[in-house]
């Protein structure tokens, strides 16, 4: 028998331990893939826990950082009840957490809309000495933007500069929607104007920013010229933006351009841009449309159901509103407090007082929703158009809440319309008291006082108007003919077919003569004599664009009208006889509500 050398004794239990080592190495890392493809697998919270449990009886989430920043991430990001808070509990146990753990714990707070704690987490990791990287940075500059944290945003720029990260693009168009979305539009535009290479991103964030802040007309003219000029494709985003844009706006003819372009682009549209679509066509009279859109929707969520429950109000279709918000109830999505102010303005635009009052109580009853002003200033709105100006005012003085302007100014109209003028000078007080700069609050406090025919209430609320540099935005009306908008205001004589409209007008009131029409005069808040009070209502902005569309549109289209003030009753009574005599249809918006006149009738049924 041959006996072994102590050396090569030696060198085989080397080799042994070795291959045992590499057999251990090769079990941890079988193991660890198996607990990964398991991470993978979790559909909630309770499986998740589970999985978390067996990576640290492995000992894997001490050993590997890869497992632990897995798991984190998963967690973090994962969408379910309370997942953020589990996150922060596993975040605390990790050793050395990095970069990549630190940008998990901020995504997912924005993620979950706790801003608040994605700024402290960077605050936090700025302390302990972990550089940030260019991940970092757009999804803390979102944080910023849905605070409106304006100087923290200007700190974390200094931050983006100071480290090099200024000419990545995504920290460049993030920054861009953070300036332009807290107001600082000049700083917004810097920001784009240096970036060499735009991509539609960077497009779509100037639009957006925009759009943020109610920008409508340069959110279109920035839309337009990106079409026009750069032969980008706009992301989604930017979509969402210039649709909500033409909602705004009235631009039927462009959101229809988009809806086009979004159908021809992308073969399936997310459930953001269909609530968009559905947004546009409801705000620019297009009902129908709205609900086809609607209905055909594989998922909605709340929002959607509130733009679908707002553009029934805006028709006055309050009964279908809430059968929509029943119908949402139903399919268990809960309401939140946008949808309970559709509601409300559904039921007040129609004069559903007892409905409106039954939503209102049991939004308090089931306490998921806190009322705010603008719960209370429907609710204000809803009794004081039915005429309920002492209740209105009861609601007011027994509201839980700060009351402001926007339940005063609701209830100065409806004291204005139901030519309650005791009432009325207790709402002006109010405003008054509240320091209103608006020249629309002193306004409608003037034309009280010139229903009541107390002349010299009238002129001194117009001196204080003066006095203090308040100026009255004149009434105007907007058509669309031929793909282009023209404006008219009272008594225009500036349009290059003036002389043609005047014409036109004199032939309508001929006709309208033997439809038994009779010009209320009581419309005419000036103290002037009858004959010029008929002068003037001839003039009203809104007949002036009617009389023009008759002339320059098709016999039997639709003509569409976009008015910046609530419509007068005389400008109603006419506009429903225009559509019988000519045999047209005429959607008019006025404000925060569409009249489709059609046949002698409105679809208000005179209630508005």
């Amino acid at each position: 028998m041959i006996k072994s050398s102590p050396l090569l004794q030696s060198l085989l239990a080397s080799r042994d331990d070795v291959s045992h080592n590499t057999e251990v190495n090769n079990n941890c890392r079988s193991k660890e893939q198996e607990c990964l493809h398991l991470l993978k697998r979790c559909k909630n919270i309770e499986e998740f826990k589970q999985v978390h449990a067996k990576f640290i009886k492995l000992s894997l989430f001490s050993s590997s950082p890869f497992s632990a920043s897995s798991v984190l991430s998963t967690c973090a990001h994962s969408g379910w009840e309370n997942s953020m808070n589990y996150a922060a509990s596993i975040f605390r146990v990790i050793d050395d957490p990095c970069t990549f753990d630190y940008n998990t714990m901020i995504r997912g707070y924005v993620k979950e809309t706790s801003f608040e704690e994605a700024l402290c987490v960077y605050n936090e990791m700025i302390q302990e000495g972990i550089e940030p990287d260019n991940f970092t940075y757009p999804f803390l500059l979102k944080a910023c933007t849905r605070l409106k944290s304006l100087p923290e945003g200007k700190q974390i720029h200094g931050h983006v500069f100071k480290l090099g990260f200024d000419a990545d693009v995504f920290v460049q168009n993030s920054l861009i929607n953070m300036y332009g979305r807290c107001g600082e539009m000049t700083l917004s535009s810097t920001v784009f104007d240096k970036i060499e290479s735009k991509t539609a991103a960077s497009w779509s964030s100037m639009v957006s920013a925009r759009a943020g802040v109610g920008m409508w007309s340069d959110c279109l003219m920035l839309f337009r010229e990106m079409c026009r000029e750069t032969g980008l494709k706009a992301e989604e985003s930017g979509m969402v933006s210039a649709l909500s844009a033409c909602a705004n706006t009235g631009a039927l003819d462009l959101g229809m351009s988009i809806h086009g372009y979004l159908l021809r682009n992308i073969s399936e549209l997310n459930i953001a841009v269909q609530t968009s679509l559905v947004d546009m066509y409801s705000k620019c009279g297009c009902l129908d449309k709205a609900l086809h859109i609607f209905r055909k929707m594989e998922s909605r969520n709340s929002l959607t159901y509130s733009a679908m429950i707002s553009g029934l109000a805006l028709h006055g279709e309050g009964e279908a509103a809430l059968r929509m918000f029943s119908e949402m109830i139903k399919e268990g999505i809960e309401s939140d407090h946008v949808v309970y102010v559709s509601v409300l303005n559904a039921c007040s635009h129609s004069g559903l007082v007892k409905e409106g009052r039954r939503v209102f109580e049991e939004m308090l009853r089931e306490g998921k929703v806190e009322p705010t002003v603008e719960h209370y200033g429907c609710l204000v709105d809803l009794l004081g158009r039915a005429g309920l100006v002492e209740e209105a005012l009861e609601t007011i003085q027994n509201m839980p809440i700060e009351q402001t302007d926007v339940v005063w100014r609701s209830f100065l109209s409806s004291c204005r319309v139901h030519q309650n003028v005791e009432l009325g000078k207790v709402a002006a007080r109010e405003l008054i008291k509240l320091s209103s700069h608006s020249p629309g609050d002193y306004l409608v406090i003037s034309n009280m006082y010139a229903q009541a025919q107390m002349w010299d209430d009238v002129a001194r609320v117009r001196t204080e108007m003066a006095n203090k540099g308040l100026k009255q935005t004149p009434g105007f009306s907007i058509v669309e003919v031929k793909g282009k908008t023209h404006r008219f205001v009272s008594q225009d004589r500036f349009h290059p077919q003036c002389k043609e409209i005047y014409k036109m007008l004199h032939q309508m009131e001929w006709q309208l003569k033997f439809e038994g029409y009779t010009p209320d005069v009581t419309q005419i808040l000036l103290n002037v004599d009858e004959e010029e009070k008929r002068e003037r209502l001839k003039g009203h902005s809104q007949k002036v664009a009617l009389a023009f569309a008759l002339l320059y549109t098709p016999p039997g289209s639709i003509i569409r009208i976009a008015r910046n003030l609530r419509m007068c009753s005389d400008c109603h009574t006419y506009t429903k006889k225009i559509s019988m005599i000519y045999e047209r249809e005429i959607v008019v918006r006025d404000r925060n509500r569409f009249h489709l006149f059609k046949g002698g009738t409105c679809s208000c049924k005179d209630y508005w």
